[in-house]
């Protein structure tokens, strides 16, 4: 497919310097930006060399990198609102494994489907997943279009059922460039160190990605101390499956060696503030960590300890809670936000220059944004304006893989109004069977 985007305001986010937006136009061969320019002649080439393409007039749009939500549990979306205001291990162990108990392969690939869906339109174009039946999660992934990191999640005990959802994963990824499996353990407190350690061989031996919460509550902490003597991220990094393969979920009761340690070993911190404060999780020092070198990004989590997967109200909240917890007004800036949305997390999931920026030869992953709004407006810094004004329903267009998967707010291919009848249709039978087992 050939797009070519005209008369649209570009922010490039290279992620080297705040970036200075421009009007151009952006074009789009197969699957990767062939032109970013505001050269009238260099577009015009475009168009001799492509006469079949497709051409949209986006003025009054701004074009930036889709988000990159590097934490989440898209299928937990049929539990958005049945628990809350609980205590993490009391919401864990009374309602949502329970829960999960109940659910089938088609209601998981259901909740996924209904979570990709208002992703995409909120301008998220790659999530990294940890949950269960991830190879059916998988399924929606390929039908809805976004890019995805799917982590097939263990506990201790279930080794064998994790292996076989991992081996679908990997023949289902080998036919969609779009998806990539990763290895998820739950938490260092839910699976014993043996298993954490063949959790991460196995994934150096495929070449994939590492996903574990940790440090998430102080209970997990006191957990930790009373069997090992330690602290989680010590824990884990005498274990070995420490490294720049790694995304470590929330982080928040994290020590000066701790923090250390993340920076030395390379893991990625996948920051949920909006989880954390729901929870009462704590506040994760993330200002702290990056000026210590520790490379930081913005997730969701899931829909029922959030419960939105919302990344632009989640990069705010971020922001917002760093200054009041410091005190510091100046901490992470509008910009520094955006590229941990964006740039840093294309990092954290190994496609560095690949994702997260607008540049000619990179991904075809990128978002519109209708600028002509009332709390958009007037623009006197654009990117302040995106990180503490515009909100998921500003996301007009959205383009991942070079293909046109959101217009003018509509998913294609998809009845949003029935998808929407199912799910509640389906939430209902899951809360009648865990009634009916008690």
């Amino acid at each position: 497919m050939t797009l070519l985007f005209t008369n649209c305001t570009i922010l490039p986010m290279t992620g080297e310097q705040t970036p200075d937006e421009f009007v151009g136009a952006v074009g789009v061969v197969d699957n990767r930006l062939a032109l970013v320019s505001a050269d009238p002649v260099r577009i015009e080439a475009f168009r001799r060399d492509y006469p079949d393409r497709q051409e949209i007039d986006a003025a009054g749009k701004l074009l930036m990198p889709g988000l990159i939500n590097t934490h989440c549990h898209v299928a937990m979306t049929l539990q958005r609102g049945y628990a809350d205001d609980i205590p993490l291990m009391s919401w864990l162990h009374d309602y949502i494994w329970p829960f999960e108990a109940k659910q089938t392969p088609d209601e998981i690939e259901l909740g996924a489907e209904l979570g990709i869906v208002e992703m995409l339109l909120g301008g998220t174009t790659l999530f990294v997943d940890m949950y269960w039946s991830e190879h059916r999660i998988a399924e929606a992934v390929r039908r809805l279009g976004i890019r995805a990191m799917l982590g097939a999640c263990y506990l201790d005990g279930n080794w064998d059922t994790f292996q076989d959802d991992l081996n679908r994963l990997m023949a289902i990824s080998s036919e969609c460039s779009r998806i990539r499996p990763v290895v998820a353990p739950h938490a260092p407190y839910s699976c014993a160190p043996e298993t954490l350690q063949r959790g991460k061989e196995l994934a150096r031996n495929l070449g994939l990605l590492y996903t574990i919460h940790i440090a998430e509550t102080q209970d997990e902490v006191k957990q930790i101390q009373e069997r090992y003597g330690t602290t989680p991220t010590r824990h884990l990094d005498a274990l070995g499956v420490l490294d720049d393969r790694t995304i470590g979920a929330h982080c928040v009761h994290v020590t000066d060696e701790d923090i250390r340690i993340l920076k030395e070993r390379g893991v990625a911190v996948a920051h949920n503030p909006q989880s954390n404060m729901k929870i009462s999780s704590g506040v994760a020092p993330i200002a702290r960590m990056r000026r210590e070198g520790v490379l930081c990004t913005i997730a969701t989590d899931g829909t029922c300890s959030n419960n939105d997967l919302d990344m632009w109200d989640e990069m705010r909240s971020a922001t917002f809670l760093q200054k009041v917890s410091t005190m510091d007004p100046v901490v992470l800036p509008a910009y520094e936000i955006l590229k941990m949305a964006t740039v840093d997390a294309a990092r954290a999931v190994g496609m560095a220059g690949e994702l997260g920026v607008i540049r000619e030869g990179a991904l075809a992953d990128f978002i519109l944004i209708d600028l002509c709004k009332p709390h958009l407006m007037p623009v006197h810094n654009l990117v302040a304006n995106l990180v503490y004004c515009a909100n998921a329903a500003d996301v007009d267009t959205v383009v991942v893989d070079g293909r046109i998967v959101v217009e003018e707010r509509r998913v294609n291919g998809v009845d949003v109004a029935a998808l929407c009848r199912r799910a509640q249709q389906a939430a209902d039978r899951i809360v009648r069977r865990v009634a009916e087992s008690k």
